[in-house]
């Protein structure tokens, strides 16, 4: 038999149910041991990055699966994707035609785990510490449209906003959003180290070794008040160095769940592997991966440059060669599931051409071949990275008009280079803080944007990304989507290249995979449990 369980997408921004069996089903119960779970993110405490598990500073999917079984947000995204739903709030909304005043009610007798009670004053010092601390992460970003948080009572906070933001609610389901106590959270300065307390369904105890977080400990907070139904008292969440690594201890038994990320080998195997002990759910992503440019760097600074890469790279090769049926070619920074998607790449580079990537480069008088260096990052996006930079190398190098290099680094070293402007060309991936086309563009192109590009596009800023968000129904807001992803096809700051699929391994006894991670790569770690499978 083959175990392989598919779970069918939900249609964005509507409720909708997805499909278990096979060992995918929600009808596992709390006790017994401790369900373990191998991941292959990494969690590092360093000079540079002293705060990795604050919510004022974490802004990779790593971090955030943490932040998430643990600090509780108003909002939350429901089981299945579609809109946010109450969790640490009893209700939320806009108050005004103009989407620019959002009030919550916080449930009644909601505490941290130390018992400390939660009140709106709480989630106001929570959110302006996170505005005014502004790490270099730019995760403060998200909350951007807040002009002020005011509260009434212990129970009521109102956010007045700059400008209508109809993704607002999605916003407050980010860790970002978070509640902390203000006895654990210093109001100007990050939380160094791994500790994290909150009032999630989750008390985190972190074993770390040289300043590595290589085990973190989740264990069911019995005074947890919220929406999500938690199915195990305890989950071990254990880093592994490499994928192989972590199959191993699948295999052995030492693991019951293999998360992010699995290599395309291993997926395959799996996939056709008729052994009943393991079973492989496959879930739609809304995971991409993308090379983004220092447009101020001489080599990319010219726009010829990065749309003779743009017209030269080929995606379908890209994806067969390296990842087979578990990605397919992207041609946008939003992925082809969302609304509001557009095919601009395509539309304006049509097939790849090395003709006409030569008259670019020609008509711009830029000598060739252009030397530069990709980088790429070794132990973050999974093993199969390399291999994809490999073959962005040989496309490049085939036409002629380039001599690229590559080199990998460490996810700890690389993420502080790209930031600072070190590196000319880089490979990233994306995992949306909503499924919302606003956030795989906003946090690119509008001001304190993640990467700290230096591209600047005024009227992608000041007026696209303004009336996209007016917009309450995003199918109304497409026209100024699709112009804001044309203007980056013409451009180039980013070049999309990939989507991926994701996917879950487990041992036939436990249950809930088909809900532990959701389309946004958000580890929901409360699904699972124990049980027999379907």
């Amino acid at each position: 038999m083959n175990r392989k369980t598919l779970v069918l997408p939900a249609v964005v921004g509507l409720l909708a149910p997805v499909l278990a069996a096979c060992g995918g089903s929600d009808s596992g119960s709390g006790g017994g041991d401790a369900i373990v779970v191998g991941t292959t993110d990494r969690f590092t405490a360093s000079k540079k990055v002293p705060a990795p598990l604050d919510p004022a500073y974490a802004y990779d999917v790593g971090t955030w699966n943490i932040l998430r079984q643990t600090v509780q947000t108003l909002m939350v995204q429901p089981r299945g994707d579609g809109e946010p739903v109450p969790e640490a709030a009893e209700k939320c909304g806009f108050t005004d035609t103009g989407n620019e005043r959002y009030a919550c009610t916080l449930r009644a007798g909601l505490k941290f785990a130390n018992g400390d009670p939660v009140t709106a004053a709480d989630v106001k010092y929570s959110i302006d510490r996170a505005r005014s601390i502004k790490a270099d992460s730019g995760v403060f970003a998200l909350l951007s449209t807040i002009d002020t948080v005011e509260t009434q009572g212990d129970r009521e906070v109102v956010f007045h906003l700059k400008t209508a933001d109809a993704t607002f609610p999605f916003k407050l389901s980010t860790p970002v959003a978070g509640i902390v106590n203000p006895d654990d959270y210093a109001k100007n300065e990050l939380r160094e180290g791994f500790d994290v307390d909150g009032s999630g369904p989750y008390t985190l105890e972190a074993e770390v070794k040289n300043d590595e977080l290589v085990k973190a400990v989740f264990t069911k907070n019995p005074g947890y008040k919220g929406t999500l139904e938690v199915n195990n008292d305890k989950v071990e969440m254990v880093s592994f160095a490499d994928a192989d690594a972590m199959g191993a201890a699948l295999d052995k038994g030492d693991i019951d769940v293999m998360t992010r990320t699995m290599s395309p080998e291993q997926i395959r195997k799996l996939s056709n592997d008729s052994d009943d002990a393991v079973d492989l759910v496959e879930m739609p992503g809304l995971e991409i991966r993308y090379l983004g440019f220092n447009t101020d760097a001489p080599t990319v600074k010219s726009k010829a440059v990065r749309k003779a890469m743009a017209q030269i790279i080929n995606r379908n090769e890209l994806v067969s060669k390296v990842y087979g049926s578990q990605a397919e070619p992207l041609y946008s920074m939003v992925p082809a599931s969302i609304t509001g998607h557009s095919n601009s790449f395509f539309n304006r580079y049509g097939d790849p051409s090395v003709t006409k990537a030569k008259s670019l480069l020609s008509q711009a008088n830029v000598t060739t071949p252009v030397k530069l260096t990709l980088h790429y990052t070794t132990d973050h996006y999974g093993p199969a990275t390399k291999k994809e930079f490999e073959e962005l190398q040989k496309q490049l190098n085939a036409s002629g008009l380039f001599d690229v290099s590559i080199e990998g680094t460490p996810w700890e070293t690389f993420r502080p280079a790209e930031q600072s402007g070190k590196y000319d060309v880089y490979g990233m991936g994306w995992f949306p803080d909503f499924p919302d086309a606003d956030s795989y563009l906003a946090p690119f192109l509008d001001e304190d944007n993640t990467l700290g590009l230096p591209y600047a596009n005024s009227t992608i800023r000041n007026s696209l990304i303004p009336d996209s968000r007016r917009e309450a129904d995003r199918l109304s807001a497409t026209e100024s989507l699709t112009e804001i992803q044309d203007m980056v096809a013409d451009d180039v700051p980013l070049l999309p290249l990939w989507q991926g699929k994701q996917y879950v391994a487990a041992r036939d006894d436990v249950t809930g995979t088909a809900y532990v991670v959701n389309s946004s790569s958000t580890l929901q770690l409360w699904e699972l449990g124990r049980g027999v499978s379907g």
